[in-house]
């Protein structure tokens, strides 16, 4: 029975789907402090979260969590790169609020291009300063859209309603996606020259943030209008503060603070050109139901399926995806442990190929599978998961090179992992008999069809006679039951390669006699 801890307020229908949902108890406990959290999470196997709560490195240390999903798309309440180290998925909802984001955007462009905010103060005020609050009109402007995802994409759809030209900066959008939606792609300087409003939406990380700092005002035109509903921190407030004062932005509308909430004296306050409003873009009654509704669904899924929706830190695969890739995923774990388990120590460099058909997909998950399987059979002192292998793989200096082609002659789907070491290549393939059957079909030079399960006596030999009797007789003797053998034979070296399926006490002076017996060049015990 998997336990969630739910540590912000979650709508009913968020509560309902995780109260009925089979396998899960979950816990609703809002407003615990990070020393609370501490004390109680490790009794849980995941987490649900909104802004409110911190997930820091301490909370994360002593706990046994498998997920943590977020109510909302951003993730910098959470210490991911701790949740990675740790194993543990981090999933967020970048569509439950996408539509009521943009349409605060929307909202602030409008407030701050007709000076709604100011002329509304001077009414309530008593006053009628008509000629006071001339605004500037949307149609036939340029809107310049730094992040064209989700969010972006929508901005730009309306503004295009509003006879608006659409210029977007997004290093992952092609020319081709770009066109489909009605924006001009540019580049990021471009962009700043061209725009009479500027709108971010790009997640705050190492390369975004100050992304819009003093270099890129003195780039813009002056009179732009610059409106921040992403993150704190992306635009530079006090490089933002000095563009205003020297006239090259005539306005801003800002959603977000670098520190929230902000100071009372924060310098904005103090400057009647910026709007500004506390982190509203996600606040509306539909949108807070979406996430509610959508992060219940999504952990629910997790925990019963095994299912992985929006990852920030591993690959999402849904369940039609799963049913195409999961053979391979397994193959792919598999090839990589048993490479693992036959080398003497972790090489600098290992290959991934994918042949044939698989070659079609996004195989991030099967490259990740394949690293936990070699990294699990050669790191002892940390835990290895999907999750983390890639973290680890870094971490350890492994360099991943991965490569695709579109055919193969001998199968239709084929994975190769390679490696080197001292000079030596070896190298392991699999693929997928049927359409759920693995099978080892090649060890270095040598060709054979081997199931990668149980433990396997992997023994390269001269091709004499006797060999397969000696083995034979030696491990009867033992009472070892050999339940499978595959042979892989290269006459032109006179050598062959034989996975022994094996059931029984092996013990490593088994595996000692066995290296003693004549014509025995190696002998490997790999359990998969």
């Amino acid at each position: 029975m998997a336990k969630i801890l739910v540590c912000d307020k979650l709508s009913e229908n968020g509560e309902k789907i995780l109260k009925s949902a089979k396998g899960i108890t979950a816990d609703f406990r809002s407003g615990l402090s990070e020393e609370e959290l501490i004390k109680i999470v490790p009794q849980y196997d995941g987490l649900i979260v909104r802004s409110g709560t911190k997930i820091t490195a301490r909370v994360l240390e002593g706990s046994k969590l498998k997920a943590i999903g977020r109510a909302g798309i951003g993730v910098d309440n959470i210490d991911v790169t701790a949740a990675t180290r740790k194993g543990i998925v981090v999933m967020n909802t970048p569509s439950g609020n996408a539509v009521t984001t943009a349409e605060h955007t929307l909202a602030m462009i409008f407030a701050v291009s007709r000076r709604i905010p100011e002329a509304s103060y001077s009414v309530r005020s008593g006053k009628w300063e008509r000629g006071k609050f001339t605004g500037s009109e949307l149609c036939n402007k340029t809107l310049g859209i730094v992040g064209v995802g989700n969010i972006g994409r929508i901005v730009a759809d309306r503004a295009i309603g509003l006879k608006m030209k659409v210029i977007g900066y997004d290093p992952f959008l092609s020319a081709e996606a770009a066109e489909k939606m009605g924006i001009e792609p540019v580049d990021l300087p471009e962009l700043f020259r061209c725009s009479d409003y500027i709108t971010v939406h790009a997640p705050l990380t190492d390369k975004t943030k100050n992304l819009v700092d003093r270099k890129a005002f003195g780039q813009m035109k002056k009179g732009v209008y610059v409106i921040n509903c992403a993150r704190g921190g992306i635009v530079n407030e006090s490089d933002l503060v000095s563009a205003i004062k020297e006239g090259i932005v005539k306005g801003a509308a800002v959603d977000v603070f670098e520190k929230e909430p902000p100071p009372a004296d924060h310098p904005f306050f103090g400057i009647p050109q910026v709007v500004t409003t506390p982190h509203l873009g996600a606040a509306t009654d539909e949108a807070q139901e979406a996430v509610a509704v959508e992060v219940a669904r999504m952990m629910a899924d997790y925990f019963q399926n095994g299912t992985i929706h929006n990852a920030v830190n591993f690959p999402s695969i849904s369940a039609e995806g799963l049913k195409i890739l999961g053979p391979f995923i397994h193959l792919a774990e598999k090839l990589g442990s048993l490479q693992g388990q036959l080398l003497e120590r972790l090489p600098r460099e290992v290959r991934i190929e994918y042949r044939g058909d698989v070659a079609e997909y996004n195989l991030a998950a099967v490259t990740q599978a394949a690293l936990k399987g070699l990294l699990s059979a050669t790191v002892s002192d940390v835990t290895v998961n999907f999750v983390n292998a890639s973290w680890i793989a870094r971490e350890r200096g492994l360099k991943v090179v991965e490569s695709k082609f579109s055919e193969h002659k001998d199968f239709a789907s084929l994975i190769t992992i390679t490696m080197e070491i001292d000079g030596t290549t070896r190298s392991v393939s699999g693929t997928i008999f049927g359409k759920m059957q693995p099978r080892i079909v090649q060890i270095n030079e040598f060709y054979l069809e081997a199931l990668p399960e149980g433990t396997i006596l992997v023994i390269h030999n001269q091709d004499r006679p006797g060999v397969i009797g000696n083995i034979g007789t030696l491990l009867g003797k033992k009472k070892i039951n050999i339940s499978r053998m595959q042979l892989g034979l290269m006459r032109q070296s006179g050598e062959a390669i034989a996975l022994y399926n094996v059931e029984g006490d092996l013990k490593q002076e088994v595996i000692e006699e066995i290296e003693k017996l004549p014509n025995i060049i190696s002998v490997k015990k790999v359990v998969l």
